[in-house]
């Protein structure tokens, strides 16, 4: 499949994810009188929104490339932006698929997924977002689901932001992103949107199928923080999503 990348509005998407937490926090939110119901803009009349309900029984099998992740150990800087927890990157890790190279700038984490896989919603989801030299955004769900302790998520848990909004780099702790990621490097993928205010289009999504594990003790400390922090799924509408198996 051939790609259409996205005109300028996807440039404007390149910097939703780094408006300060303040500038965000007066806007939107997942409860009440700004909930997702309520998002306006592109979040209402977009045609290409994220996240989606997978069919499996409708996806279109293709041999596509391969997911190549290229992370690298780093200091870690953590901020509660006031929507979630936010894990920043530091210059180095990269995501390569089909000869284009994206660079892993953070990763954040939803409850439960955003992503629906033939109905099912995963306990939780992590989202690392990466754009390439040009702007383009790329987008890797993790699912998570229940089971075995995390080791990364046990150094992120074990510094939590104490304050909103408030970026924290604790001396000494380094976090490896590749722990994020399962064996399995199998995927899904289409175009969509970012999951938060303002929804620009153009963004191309990776879920991949094969989940990693929180303990219910690790999930049960995000959702002291954040309790549900997911968008609900949009329509597809004649978009095609593509099965790499």
């Amino acid at each position: 499949m051939s790609w259409k990348r996205p005109g300028p509005p996807l440039v404007l998407a390149v910097l939703v994810p780094f408006l300060t937490a303040s500038e965000q926090a007066h806007h939107w939110g997942y409860v009440g009188p700004t909930d997702p119901a309520h998002w306006e803009g592109t979040c209402h009349t977009g045609k290409a929104q994220s996240p989606i309900d997978i069919s499996t029984a409708a996806v279109k099998s293709e041999k596509l490339a391969p997911l190549l992740f290229n992370y690298h150990r780093g200091p870690l800087r953590i901020i509660d932006n006031g929507h979630t927890e936010q894990v920043g990157i530091p210059t180095g890790s990269n995501l390569t698929v089909g000869g284009e190279r994206f660079t892993l700038v953070q990763f954040h984490f939803h409850k439960p997924s955003e992503e629906v896989i033939d109905g099912r919603r995963f306990a939780m989801v992590a989202h690392l977002v990466h754009r390439d030299a040009k702007g383009h955004l790329a987008v890797v769900a993790v699912p998570i689901e229940a089971g075995a302790s995390n080791p990364l998520i046990a150094s992120l848990w074990a510094h939590l932001p104490h304050e909103k909004e408030k970026e924290d780099s604790p001396p000494g702790v380094s976090i490896d992103p590749t722990q994020l990621l399962p064996a399995d490097h199998s995927y899904f993928t289409y175009m969509g949107s970012l999951t938060t205010p303002p929804c620009t289009e153009g963004v191309r999504w990776f879920v991949l199928k094969s989940p990693v594990t929180m303990s219910h003790a690790q999930i049960a400390a995000f959702a002291k923080v954040y309790p549900a922090n997911a968008r609900p799924v949009q329509p597809i509408n004649k978009r095609e999503v593509l099965d790499s198996k």
